[in-house]
């Protein structure tokens, strides 16, 4: 598997790691039960710290990308199939927001707020309550808008 990372983008090395296996689970080019290079061999296959790839395969893990197992390595999960399932409508979707001239960081903004609306369209929800006082004193993203 080829991960592609470029040090000059100001996104973070292990989010570029990340992304990579990511785009490679969607497109279809890593299926569930596929095995990972190590991160070892990521880190020195791409020339970054060992802590780098790590992060990175701590972070599929933890959306349930990858599963990582002492002997066995990194290992793509049953969850390719959805993110595969995704794809072409992200494409689509990409590809009408640059008809539209709706730049990346935009679409991007739209589809994490349309991810954090519940199904009656409110923001948030019973599981985004504030968690201490400090939290519920402060106005919403909405409010400061």
């Amino acid at each position: 598997m080829l991960i592609r990372i470029d040090p000059s983008r100001d996104v973070p090395l292990w989010e570029q790691i990340a992304a990579s296996v990511r785009s490679a689970v969607a497109g279809g080019r890593l299926r569930a039960g596929d095995r990972l290079p190590s991160a070892r061999e990521v880190a020195d296959a791409l020339d970054l710290n060992l802590h780098t790839a790590l992060h990175a395969y701590q972070h599929l893990r933890d959306e349930g990308v990858i599963d990582l197992r002492r002997g066995r390595g990194a290992v793509v999960t049953d969850a390719a199939a959805a993110l595969r399932e995704l794809h072409d409508d992200v494409l689509a979707l990409a590809q009408r927001a640059r008809d539209l001239g709706i730049a990346p960081g935009a679409l991007a903004s739209l589809l994490v707020d349309a991810n954090a609306r519940t199904p009656d369209g409110v923001i948030g929800g019973p599981d985004n309550l504030a968690s201490d006082s400090r939290d519920a004193c402060r106005p919403s993203e909405e409010e400061t808008s």
